[in-house]
């Protein structure tokens, strides 16, 4: 039925339109032939104005929804023939009528195509049209310098509701019409189109275009003066910049603050270098890789060694990784920041009013400070599902599991995410007997079906016991034992226990700090705009705290965006970039990716092609034991565009870097290729994979005379 509407529509369009050039309607909409009829069409108004006026407006929506050339003639028309009252009154309500027509036409027969592609790309724009898209149409409307049909067009494949693009469009254009139709009042005068656009007319359009931006502010300050209303604003104030947290995103914040000559205050109320640390990228791979030794050990025999053995302690494993957190400490320190000029404050803060903070110290103390801005980076905390049991039985997470110094027998990790898949591997390398339950098909649900299989084979291979599509119900002691009872195809399952890891996802840190007391708005997250502004304008949120990535490298990301809008704002801001954001899970085979994988691609309807690259012919995989896993590479169809790349295998997190930059920054796969890549070296599987999509893209007619050519030469 909707296919139906589609085709309705475009024969009617199609028809009007080959009826108007058909038949040369545009010439009686010409200036010329106006100015030629003004007196006949005038006395026509005089004796019947009523069917003159539902005539004229009628032949103007229709102009108006096919966007056919004559809407400023008949502008013109309207005025000399109905005056200036009745001639705005009437292009007013046609001209919107109109166009919105043209907007629903083109909502119609192309939203669902444009978004399915281009969503991605088009995530920013719709989320500023569904919140400012209102004033974002005012301004286009106010503008004459973009043509009003291509604005109605564009505006139908935006989420705008169809009620605002209405009222927006008659209010938005009224000043126009105006211009136009006094214009017209004065038809005898104008010889030409390019009268009514003369310099002086286009420069008190150019005023016009002005009035919105001013508006913009004025209702800026309007929103700002009543969000600020209960309190009152200091005077003075004893920073620039006031960070609370301590993590990724704090610590760049306050950094940059203090580089560029601001006044910061840095709180913390834990340990310094937050989850990524303490408990989270630093302890984990440090684990990661005593498990990964062991591995190898066991793997002697592919590497010609007969016989190799790995004694050790899970205790003394366990404290090399708090050395290595230790030794990395240094970097995220009290001193070093302090000596970078950052006020570090160990201890908890409250925000009292948008500019007022208060810090409780360690010791005790209390200090009140004032500040310009406030950046909330208090991060996150492992979610922890309200399983019935889990709770009696006891439970570990990423941020407690660190505190183990004996190795659980029978380890059940819940959870089939990047956290709970390196976790799954690392203990089971290590010896413990895992079972990972995950209630989705599989595991690695965010990647490629085959990325999932891969991994679940390795984790299988290694001895895991990897439950898919098992729903966690309870957990029970009987008879001494921890049990917990999963359900699967709608039957019960028991798997017993002696520790669960939970590692379903994270919840971000937002009570304790003043956010509720203030009204600052919150959900899953704290609610930013694009340039990481709360609802307080002066206050900003970056990092796992914010969203909508949980990553320490997307944190660091948004600190500067943050740093800088709360420090030079309202002078300059720019808006937080996630075009190209890399991820990677660091188990083995490694799993890395940048854009979109084959299976997002696949439900946007965008079209893509697929190259992959087989790790498993690279030479440098081959010599290290390590060939398996692939490069694929999304590109635009015909085109050597990267839209995304997911690469399994060795070292892959590192690989990734060339494609991160190359869709920073516009290269394509053919430079990729002409670049030279050491041998041998894993890195040669991206210029490889650069040559499987440049062998299926080969010119066939060139290379068919080229081969003549080569005969030709041999006489």
């Amino acid at each position: 039925m909707h296919l139906n509407k589609r085709w309705l529509v475009v024969a009617a369009a199609m028809a009007a339109v080959a009826l108007f050039y058909g038949l040369d309607l545009g010439r009686y909409l010409s200036l010329e032939f106006i100015k030629s009829q003004q007196a006949q069409l005038e006395a026509w108004r005089g004796a019947r104005p009523i069917v003159a006026g539902i005539v004229a407006f009628s032949i103007y929506v229709a102009v108006a929804a096919l966007s056919l050339p004559g809407a400023a003639a008949m502008t013109l028309a309207m005025g000399a023939v109905f005056g200036l009252l009745w001639g705005t009154v009437i292009v007013s309500f046609a001209s919107t009528i109109g166009a919105t027509l043209a907007f629903l036409a083109s909502r119609l027969l192309f939203k669902s195509g444009v978004q399915s592609r281009f969503g991605d790309r088009l995530a920013a724009l719709n989320a500023g049209i569904q919140k400012e898209g209102g004033f974002y149409l005012f301004t286009l409307r106010l503008v004459p310098v973009f043509p009003f049909f291509v604005i109605n067009l564009a505006m139908g494949v935006t989420p705008i509701g169809t009620w605002t693009f209405y009222w927006v469009s008659q209010i938005g254009m009224l000043a126009g019409t105006l211009v136009y139709v006094n214009a017209g009042t004065q038809l005898a005068r104008i010889e030409s189109l390019s009268d009514v656009a003369s310099p002086g007319l286009l420069f008190s359009f150019a005023l016009l275009g002005l009035f919105p931006l001013v508006a913009k502010k004025v209702i800026d300050a309007i929103k700002a003066r009543k969000v600020y209303a209960r309190w009152r604003r200091p005077r003075q104030f004893d920073r620039n910049l006031v960070v609370i947290g301590g993590g990724s995103a704090g610590l760049v914040t306050a950094y940059i603050g203090a580089a560029v000559g601001a006044k910061v205050t840095l709180v913390e109320k834990h340990r310094m270098g937050g989850d990524c640390l303490n408990t989270g990228c630093v302890p984990s791979k440090a684990l990661i890789r005593s498990a990964k030794l062991l591995s190898h050990v066991r793997r002697a025999g592919e590497f010609g060694v007969r016989r190799a053995e790995a004694a050790f302690d899970f205790a003394e494993v366990m404290e090399r990784v708090q050395r290595v957190v230790r030794e990395v400490e240094p970097h995220d320190s009290v001193a070093r920041y302090t000596g970078l000029g950052v006020d570090v404050a160990e201890g908890t803060a409250r925000i009292l009013t948008p500019w007022e903070v208060e810090i409780t110290r360690h010791d005790g103390s209390v200090q009140r400070l004032t500040t310009r801005s406030i950046v909330i980076a208090t991060g996150a905390r492992p979610f922890v599902p309200p399983i019935p049991g889990i709770e009696e039985v006891g439970y570990l997470t990423s941020d407690s599991v660190w505190a183990l110094r004996v190795l659980p027998r029978r380890l059940i990790v819940l959870g089939g995410g990047p956290v709970g898949c390196e976790l799954t591997q690392t203990f089971a390398r290590l010896g413990a007997q895992v079972t990972q339950v995950e209630m989705e098909p599989r595991i690695l649900l965010r990647e490629d079906p085959e990325v999932s299989e891969i991994v679940c084979r390795r984790f299988r291979d290694e001895g895991v016991d990897v439950r898919v599509g098992h729903q966690a119900k309870r957990f029970e002691r009987v008879d001494g034992e921890r049990i917990l009872i999963a359900e699967h195809d709608g039957k019960e399952t028991r798997i017993p226990f002696d520790a669960v890891l939970v590692a379903v996802g994270r919840s971000a840190n937002l009570k304790g700090f003043g956010l509720e007391e203030l009204g600052v708005a919150t959900g899953r997250t704290v609610e930013t705009n694009g340039f990481l502004q709360t609802n307080f304008p002066n206050i900003y949120a970056a990092g796992d705290v914010a969203g909508p990535y949980q990553f320490t490298h997307t944190a660091a990301h948004q600190a500067w965006y943050a740093a800088v809008n709360a420090l030079f704002a309202p002078f300059k801001k720019f808006r937080a970039d996630y075009s190209v954001i890399p991820w990677a899970t660091f188990v083995e085979p490694e799993v890395a990716r940048v854009g979109l994988n084959e299976q997002e691609a696949r439900a946007r309807n965008l079209p893509h092609e697929v190259t992959v690259y087989g790790i498993d012919d690279l030479d440098r995989a081959i010599a290290d034991g390590e060939a398996h896993g692939f490069v694929k590479v999304l590109t635009v169809p015909g085109k050597d565009r990267i839209l995304g790349v997911t690469i399994v295998g060795e070292h892959a997190g590192d690989l990734l870097a060339e494609y991160v930059l190359a869709m920073k920054h516009g290269i394509g796969l053919n430079k990729i290729l002409g670049t030279i890549h050491t041998y041998p070296t894993l890195a040669e599987a991206n210029k490889y994979a650069a040559g499987v999509w440049k062998r299926a893209h080969k010119p066939e007619k060139l290379l068919a005379w080229v081969t003549r050519y080569h005969a030709w030469r041999r006489g």
